[in-house]
């Protein structure tokens, strides 16, 4: 508990943010007896951190400009509640210099760095110039002209691969890689058009790409009173489109020189600039030779934040906190000790066997191993919706050695279930056991050149195993069941074996036979009144009993994408039609752009043909399977569309 004479101790604290970092704040707060606020989107109106703040109030629609995003509707809410701090999370407007300055200007604790920090940080531009400044060495790279022609001769110049990133925000978004020149302009559009998506900047760097690059961090602590802290690495190079998947502290495998050199110059950049709360200084490390450039500074909360608390012992919102409530930081820490090591994978709603695309539905089930720190946005019956980012989860795990705590993660993966909906578990799971991950030879270019295989499972095996966990526990209500005395309910109720249909998560619909009987001990079920999901060779697997018109409804939707038409692959929001009718593509060429958990997706024609009809606006909101484009004739590839 705050001291009676400390800030903290009447603080009530608005968490603008939500999901698992709204959580995550809030269960510190409450440790700490103060008052929370959680903010919310109508899409969250019921979600899990709405109900375990102190109280909560709506901000506005999905639209994130109106709600998440909207500066005047958070503040109108801290005044509505009589907040007295804001937390900012991360993402959203954790970065952004203009909020901070409002929080601060309406007599609020802003719980983060100086709007100042922000702002030179803020640009990816302006901190490469200030830690060059500072001697901290920066990757060749060019940002004096956003003419495209200029940014095309500066790439030559550099020589070719490139890589084009936005100068502003961060998560892995506006980047794009040119490995030739003819490459150049194409990937220039993608990273200004995603970076304006995501950040309203669409301004971007170009710089040489590293061919073995590691991504490596320290994490900085700050107070108010002018003393920096560094508290270690951490190791994140286990990326999709530049987004981590894994990451763990600290950082595994490195020279001792370029250990010392990251930690030393990443506290000098946070004295230079007079940090005084919780940031990240992330660093390119070539595996070739230890050397590391700066690659930019997040100033807010990091998501894999959880792996430097396992082994330093201490809470970093709570330090956010006394910070920016005037407090000095413990002495102790100039001096803190990494003790053991820990993992953290992100649990996302989305399918790596169809190149990661996002995933949404309804969260049937949840089991956490005992041992496992789990930060999570969901709870069984949380929706997941497209409006918002994939991740919906953090598995953490640590212990005395990096061997071990390895251990540690391939135990708790092995009995995660996250049922309902598609998850990238059974992907950690393939993952910690592949030679270069267990020997801490991990670059970002990994997954590009091992992209993870289908499951060793498929999905009719799994269906055998959920029909005979379903019946199990199902079986002695059958007589008496609504299902089993309708017409569309198919059963055989016999004592050898019993017909359902079961219907994957990925829409696909399997109809199984299958004996009752006992299941290998390995094989973990969770089972409710219709949804059934089990955990095979690292993967869950997850099913819903239909009834007939179901399984008919499902199939004509599935029968409907064939080679004359691009199809909606999830559900999302249209970004961008570049086609209109009667024009004429080519196999391959983008015919819609899509954007789906803050993500955008280009959608290629299956072959050459002519467009017959654009059957969606720029805006509009689409389904799984909701035709976007129909072709008057078929193109030469008979695969549907796919996403980048």
């Amino acid at each position: 508990m705050p001291e009676v004479d400390s800030p903290l101790a009447t603080m009530k604290l608005l968490v603008a943010n939500r999901g698992e970092i709204a959580r995550r704040v809030l269960r510190t707060a409450e440790r700490l007896g103060i008052k929370t606020v959680a903010v919310y989107a109508d899409p969250d109106a019921r979600a899990p951190f709405v109900s375990e703040a102190t109280e909560a109030i709506r901000i506005g629609p999905a639209e994130l400009a109106q709600s998440y995003l909207s500066i005047d509707a958070i503040l109108a809410a801290a005044a509505t509640t009589g907040a007295t701090a804001v937390h900012p999370g991360y993402g959203f407007l954790s970065e952004n210099a203009e909020f901070a300055r409002a929080v601060v200007d309406a007599g609020l604790i802003w719980v983060g760095p100086k709007p100042e920090a922000i702002d030179v940080m803020g640009l990816k531009t302006d901190a490469r110039r200030l830690a060059a400044e500072h001697g901290v060495p920066v990757i060749p790279g060019f940002d004096e002209s956003q003419d495209d022609d200029r940014l095309a001769v500066a790439a030559s110049e550099i020589g070719f691969p490139v890589l084009v990133k936005a100068s502003a925000g961060g998560g892995g978004r506006g980047i794009r890689i040119a490995h030739q020149p003819e490459q150049f302009l194409g990937a220039l559009h993608e990273a200004r058009s995603e970076a304006e998506r995501s950040f309203g900047n669409g301004d971007v760097i170009v710089e040489r790409y590293i061919t073995r690059p590691r991504h490596v961090e320290v994490q900085l602590m700050g107070d108010r009173h002018g003393s920096v802290v560094e508290l270690g690495t951490r190791e994140c190079s286990v990326q999709r489109r530049y987004q981590k998947l894994v990451e763990e502290a600290p950082a595994p495998n490195l020279p001792d020189e370029t250990r010392r050199g990251l930690r030393e110059r990443a506290r000098r950049l946070g004295e230079a600039i007079g940090y005084d709360s919780a940031g990240t200084v992330e660093f390119i490390v070539d595996d070739t030779n230890g050397e590391f450039f700066f690659l930019e500074m997040n100033t807010r909360l990091q998501v894999e934040h959880p792996v430097t608390e396992l082994v330093t012992g201490l809470d970093l919102v709570e330090l956010q906190l006394r910070s920016a409530a005037g407090e000095p930081l413990p002495p102790q820490l100039a001096d803190v000790e990494l003790t053991g090591h820990a993992f953290e994978a992100r649990i996302a709603a989305e399918d790596p066997a169809e190149g990661f695309t996002p995933q949404t539905g309804t969260v049937a089930h949840v089991r956490v191993p005992d041992g496992a720190r789990w930060d999570s946005a969901v709870v069984e019956g949380s929706v997941i919706s497209p409006h918002y980012d994939s991740m919906i989860a953090k598995l953490i795990v640590g212990s005395s050695d990096r061997a071990s705590a390895l251990a540690e993660l391939r135990a708790a993966l092995d009995g995660l279930i996250v049922g309902g909906v598609a998850t990238n578990t059974g992907f950690h799971r393939w993952l910690v056991d592949q030679p270069d991950f267990v020997q801490s030879r991990i670059t970002t270019r990994f997954l590009d050149d091992n992209p993870p295989p289908s499951p060793d499972v498929s999905p009719e095996a799994a269906a055998d195993v959920a029909a005979s966990a379903w019946l199990r526990q199902h079986r002695s209500h059958l007589a008496s069941d609504v299902w089993s005395r309708s017409v569309d309910f198919r059963m055989t109720p016999t004592e050898s074996s019993q017909l359902l249909f079961l219907r994957h998560h990925g829409g696909q619909v399997v109809e199984v036979k299958a004996a009752v009987r006992a299941r290998p001990a390995r094989d973990v079920s969770a089972v409710s009144e219709r949804a059934v999901t089990v955990n095979l060779g690292g993967s869950n697997h997850s099913y819903e009993v239909l009834s007939r018109a179901e399984v008919w409804s499902v199939a004509a939707m599935s029968a409907e994408a064939d080679a004359s038409a691009v199809v909606a692959p999830f559900p999302a929001v249209v970004a961008e039609l570049p086609v209109a009718a009667g024009d004429h593509v080519d196999g391959g060429q983008t015919v819609v752009v899509i954007e789906a958990m803050k993500m955008l997706h280009s959608l290629p024609a299956p072959g050459s043909g002519t467009i017959a009809q654009v059957a969606v606006a720029v805006g509009d909101q689409v389904e799984t399977g909701q035709l976007l484009v129909k072709f008057a004739e078929s193109g030469s590839s008979d695969e549907n569309a796919s996403t980048e």
